[in-house]
C-alpha cells in the first residue's frame, strides 16, 4: 500500500495538466447528477398548495383517478391516471360528515365559472373569476374587509384583488352583471373579501343553483373540535362514509366502487388544483428521462476522459510494470489518484448542485412547465441528494479507473510498453449496439407519441455508445476517405494524413465526444422541431375562417346563432380545447394515455376547418360521435362504422361511434368531439374564456363590415381579425421544451468538456513527436497546418456520424408520427457546428503553442 501510495502522490503532482481535464469532467458531472438529483426528489415530495381549505382540517371530495387494468405476462396489471376535470360527491355525504362525533362544522362547496360582463350600464366584459357560496370562506383565509355577507339571492360578496375588483367592483352597492351558463344576471356587490385567489361569493342556495348540480358537491371542508387530531378524525370520517355507502357521483370507467376521499395536510391541496397531481406524475417521468440520459453521457464522457488520461501515461506504466511494479500495485496506484481528484470534483460540483436546482426550477417557472398549484418542495433531509450523487461520481470514475488501468496493469512488461490494436471482442461488441440500436429505431418507427420519442432517444443513446467502442475503425475508415483531400494542402497535408492514418485510435477518442453532441443534441432538438414545423403547416393548412369571436368567461348562451345569422358570415363553428384518456394495452401492458382533442359544433365545419378528410363525413358529428385521425384510426383498426371507448376528463366512459376519419391529427389531435359531449364532461371549461367561434365570410362580404356586425350580436365578445392557427397543443409541450434544453444543455457542456480534455490531452502528449519533427526540419507553419488539418478531419468525421446516428432514429421517429422527414431549424444547426468548431480549435493548438515557438522546440 505504501508503494501505491508514493506512485500515486508522484504522478499526481507530475500530471497536474492531464488531470485537469478529468477534475472538470468529473465536476460538472457531479453537478448536474446533484442538480436533477434534487429536482427530481422535489418532484417526487411535491404536493398541491392548500388555499382555499387552508382553514379545514380535512376535506372530503371525489377519487380524481382512473384505473385500467389488463392481462400480462399472465397476470392482471393495473395502470392508473390522474383526472383534470372535478368528480363529485353526493350531497347526502354533508349529513353523514356532520353526524361524526369531533366534527364542529361540515362546510359543502361547490365553485363554477364567472364570467365578468360588467357593470349593468356598460355590460363590457372584463374577466372571468370563480363562484363560490359564501359559507365556504370560512375554510381559507378570507374575511371582509368592508360590507356584509350576501344574504339575498341578487347578493354577492366580490374578491378585494384582481377579477371582479378590475370592473370597479370594489365599492359595496354596485351593480355587477356576472354571466354563469352563458346567462347574464346583474347583482348588488354589498362586501368586499380580502384573501387569495379571485372569487365571486353567493348565498348558498344561489351557488347550487347556478353550479348546474344542486344534487352534488364539488367537495365538504371539515372543521374538528378542540382536542380532535385531524388523523383521528379522519378515521371517522372514513368509517361513516363506508357504512353509510357513499361513493362519487357518475359513472366510473373502472368498473371499481368508486370511493370518497378524505384528505388531511398537504393532500387537501389536491381537492383544489386538480391538474397538478397528473402533472406531478408527468414531471417525474420527464425528470427521470433526463436523469437516465445524463448518467449515461456522464458515464461515456467520464470514462473516455480518464481512459484517455491513462493512455497517455500507458509507456510510463508500462515502464513501471518493466521495472518490477506488480499488477495490484498499479491499479491501486491508478485507483488512489483518481479518488483523490474524483472526491474534490464531487465535493465542488455538490456545491453548484443547489444553484444548478434553483435554475432549473426558475427555467420550469419560466416556460409555464408547472401546473398552477403544483409545490415542489425539498425537505431538510432532502438536501443530502448532492452528497449522494457525489458519491455516485467517485464510484463511476473509479469504475472508469478500473477500466482504463487493467489493460496496462495486467500485461506482461514487455507488452506495456507497445501500443495495441484494439481487440477484435471490441467490434464485435461495436457491431451488437448498433443492430440493437437499428433495432430501437425500428421500434420507433412503428410507435407514435411518447413512446416513439423513447424509442428513439435509446437508439440514440446505443448508437452513440456504438460508435464509441468502434471509434479507432470509424476513424480509419474516415481518414481512407479524408487522406488525399488532405495531402493537397502540401507539406502539412501530407503529415496530417499520415499521422491521421498512424494514430487511428487516438483520433476515434476525440471524435467521440463530438459524434456524441451532435447525435443527442439532434435527437432532442430535431424530435421536438419535426413536430412543431409539421404541426404549424398543418395548422395553417387546417384553417379556412377568416375571424374569431371570444369573450373573457366564455360567450352567452346563443352566441353561434347569432353570429351565423349575421349578414356575410357563411358559416360558424365554435371549438372548444380539452383532454381525454384512452385506455388499450400497448405491447401486452396496460396503458392510460393522456391526448389533447377539440370539441367542435358539425355545423358548416368544413367551411371554417378542413381537417383533411379521408373517410365518412365530418358534417354526421353528432353527440355520441366522433372523428379519429387517420393514424389513431390505424393503428385501432377503426373505420367509419367502429366504435371507439374513450374516458373523458371526469372519469367517466362513452363509446363513441366513428363517423369520419381525417388527416391533420397533429394540428387537431387524434380525436375530433361533439361540443355538447366535451362540455357536458368539464367543470371550469365551459365559461372559462378557453373556446372560440371561427367564422367563415361570405367571399364577397365586407369584412370590416362584418366584425361591426358581429361585435353588435354578441355584445362583450372580441372579434378578432386573421384568427390564429388551430392547434392541440398537449399539456406536457411546455415541460418537453425545458426537458430539451436541459438534456441538450447538459450533453452540451459534457461534450465541451469532452472535446477539450480529449483533444488537449492527445496534444499534450504529442510533445515529444512535435519536437522530432521540429528538429527534423519541419516548420512551425507547417506544424501548425498539420494540427489545424487533423482538428478539421476530426470536425467533420465527427459531425458526418453524429447526423448519420441522429439520422436513423429521427427518420423512423418523424416518418411514424409527422410523415415528413425531419426538419432542424437552421440556427440551432449552425450553434452546433460553431460549438463544435470553436471547441475542437480551442483544444487542439493551445497546448502546443510552446513547443511551436522559438527557434529550438521546449
Amino acid at each position: 500500500m505504501k508503494v501505491a501510495a508514493l506512485l500515486a502522490t508522484r504522478a499526481t503532482r507530475a500530471h497536474r495538466k492531464a488531470w485537469t481535464a478529468v477534475f472538470a469532467a468529473l465536476t460538472l458531472t457531479s453537478l448536474l447528477l446533484g442538480a436533477f438529483g434534487l429536482t427530481l426528489v422535489s418532484a417526487w415530495s411535491a404536493h398541491p398548495r392548500v388555499e382555499r381549505y387552508a382553514g379545514a382540517d380535512l376535506v372530503v371530495a371525489g377519487d380524481q383517478t382512473t384505473r385500467f387494468s389488463a392481462a400480462s405476462l399472465g397476470e392482471r396489471e393495473t395502470v392508473s391516471a390522474g383526472l383534470t376535470e372535478r368528480v363529485r360527491i353526493p350531497r347526502t355525504a354533508l349529513t353523514v360528515v356532520r353526524g361524526v362525533p369531533g366534527v364542529r362544522a361540515a362546510v359543502a362547496d361547490v365553485e363554477f365559472p364567472v364570467g365578468l360582463a360588467g357593470s349593468a350600464a356598460t355590460g363590457s366584459a372584463t374577466g372571468s373569476a370563480t363562484g363560490r357560496p359564501w359559507e365556504a370562506a370560512r375554510l381559507a383565509p378570507y374575511a371582509l374587509r368592508t360590507g356584509r355577507a350576501p344574504q339575498r339571492a341578487d347578493e354577492v360578496v366580490v374578491a378585494g384583488g384582481g377579477g371582479p375588483e378590475r370592473g370597479g367592483a370594489d365599492r359595496v352597492g354596485q351593480r355587477l352583471t356576472l354571466r354563469v351558463g352563458g346567462h347574464d344576471t346583474a347583482y348588488t356587490v354589498v362586501g368586499v373579501a380580502d384573501g387569495p385567489g379571485t372569487a365571486v361569493w353567493f348565498t348558498g342556495a344561489e351557488a347550487r343553483r347556478l353550479s348546474g348540480h344542486p344534487e352534488a358537491l364539488d367537495a365538504i371542508g371539515v372543521v374538528a373540535e378542540s382536542g380532535t387530531g385531524a388523523g383521528e378524525l379522519a378515521g371517522r370520517v372514513r368509517k361513516a362514509l363506508d357504512t353509510a355507502g357513499v361513493t362519487d357521483v357518475g359513472h366510473r370507467a373502472d368498473g371499481d366502487p368508486a370511493t370518497v376521499r378524505v384528505l388531511t395536510g398537504d393532500d387537501r391541496g389536491e381537492a383544489e388544483f386538480l391538474a397538478a397531481a397528473p402533472a406531478r406524475g408527468e414531471l417525474l417521468a420527464a425528470l427521470g428521462s433526463v436523469a437516465g440520459a445524463v448518467v449515461l453521457v456522464s458515464l461515456l464522457v467520464v470514462s473516455s476522459t480518464i481512459v484517455q488520461a491513462l493512455r497517455q501515461r500507458s509507456h510510463e506504466l508500462g515502464l513501471l510494470r518493466a521495472v518490477g511494479a506488480t499488477p495490484g500495485q498499479l491499479r491501486a496506484a491508478v485507483g488512489r489518484e483518481v479518488g483523490r481528484v474524483a472526491a474534490w470534483a464531487a465535493l465542488v460540483g455538490a456545491a453548484g448542485a443547489a444553484p444548478a436546482y434553483l435554475g432549473l426550477r426558475a427555467l420550469l417557472d419560466a416556460r409555464g412547465a408547472l401546473p398552477t398549484g403544483l409545490e415542489l418542495t425539498l425537505l431538510p433531509p432532502l438536501w443530502l441528494t448532492p452528497l449522494v450523487t457525489a458519491a455516485v461520481t467517485v464510484l463511476v470514475a473509479q469504475v472508469a479507473a478500473l477500466i482504463g488501468g487493467a489493460r496496462t496493469a495486467t500485461a506482461r512488461p514487455a507488452e506495456a510498453l507497445r501500443e495495441r490494436a484494439p481487440g477484435r471482442g471490441r467490434g464485435i461488441t461495436g457491431l451488437v449496439l448498433l443492430g440493437v440500436g437499428a433495432s430501437a429505431a425500428g421500434t420507433a418507427a412503428l410507435q407514435r407519441g411518447a413512446t416513439a420519442a423513447a424509442a428513439a432517444g435509446a437508439a440514440a443513446v446505443t448508437m452513440v455508445i456504438a460508435c464509441a467502442v468502434l471509434g479507432p475503425w470509424i476513424a480509419e475508415g474516415a481518414m481512407r476517405l479524408l487522406g488525399a483531400p488532405l495531402r493537397l494542402f502540401g507539406p502539412g497535408g501530407r503529415l496530417a494524413a499520415a499521422n491521421c492514418a498512424a494514430s487511428a485510435h487516438r483520433l476515434g477518442a476525440a471524435i467521440t465526444p463530438i459524434v456524441l453532441v451532435t447525435a443527442f443534441a439532434g435527437v432532442q432538438l430535431s424530435g421536438g422541431a419535426t413536430l412543431t414545423h409539421a404541426g404549424d403547416a398543418q395548422a395553417r393548412q387546417v384553417l379556412r375562417a377568416d375571424l374569431a369571436v371570444h369573450a373573457d368567461g366564455g360567450l352567452p348562451a346563443g352566441a353561434v346563432e347569432r353570429i351565423r345569422e349575421v349578414p356575410g358570415v357563411r358559416a360558424a363553428t365554435e371549438i372548444v380545447p380539452g383532454t381525454v384518456l384512452l385506455a388499450r394495452s400497448q405491447l401486452g401492458a396496460p396503458e392510460l394515455e393522456r391526448l389533447p382533442v377539440f370539441g367542435v359544433t358539425p355545423e358548416g365545419l368544413t367551411r371554417t376547418l378542413d381537417p383533411g378528410p379521408r373517410s365518412g363525413d365530418l358534417a354526421r358529428l353528432r353527440p355520441g360521435t366522433v372523428a379519429v385521425g387517420a393514424d389513431r384510426a390505424d393503428s385501432l383498426g377503426v373505420r367509419p362504422g367502429s366504435t371507439v371507448t374513450l374516458r373523458f376528463g371526469d372519469g367517466q366512459e362513452a363509446r363513441l361511434r366513428v363517423v369520419a376519419t381525417y388527416q391533420r391529427s397533429i394540428a387537431l389531435g387524434d380525436f375530433l368531439l361533439s361540443r355538447d359531449d366535451l362540455l357536458r364532461h368539464t367543470s371550469m371549461l365551459a365559461a372559462s374564456g378557453a373556446g372560440r367561434v371561427l367564422v367563415a365570410t361570405a367571399p364577397d362580404a365586407d369584412r370590416k363590415a362584418v366584425t361591426n356586425a358581429l361585435a353588435r350580436a354578441v355584445p362583450g365578445a372580441r372579434v378578432e381579425p386573421d384568427p390564429a392557427p388551430v392547434r392541440g397543443e398537449a399539456a406536457e409541450q411546455a415541460l418537453a421544451e425545458v426537458v430539451s434544453v436541459a438534456v441538450v444543455g447538459a450533453v452540451g457542456g459534457f461534450t465541451v468538456i469532452a472535446v477539450l480534455s480529449t483533444l488537449a490531452l492527445i496534444a499534450t502528449g504529442r510533445r515529444p513527436e512535435l519536437r522530432l519533427l521540429r528538429l527534423a526540419g519541419a516548420g512551425r507553419g507547417q506544424l501548425r497546418r498539420m494540427l489545424r488539418l487533423e482538428a478539421a478531419a476530426t470536425v467533420v468525421t465527427g459531425l458526418v456520424v453524429g447526423a448519420a446516428v441522429a439520422s436513423v432514429p429521427l427518420l423512423a421517429f418523424s416518418m411514424a408520427t409527422a410523415g415528413t422527414l425531419p426538419y432542424l431549424p437552421p440556427a440551432q444547426a449552425a450553434v452546433i457546428v460553431s460549438v463544435v468548431v470553436a471547441t475542437a480549435a480551442a483544444g487542439s493548438l493551445p497546448p502546443v503553442w510552446g513547443t511551436l515557438r522559438g527557434r529550438y522546440p521546449r
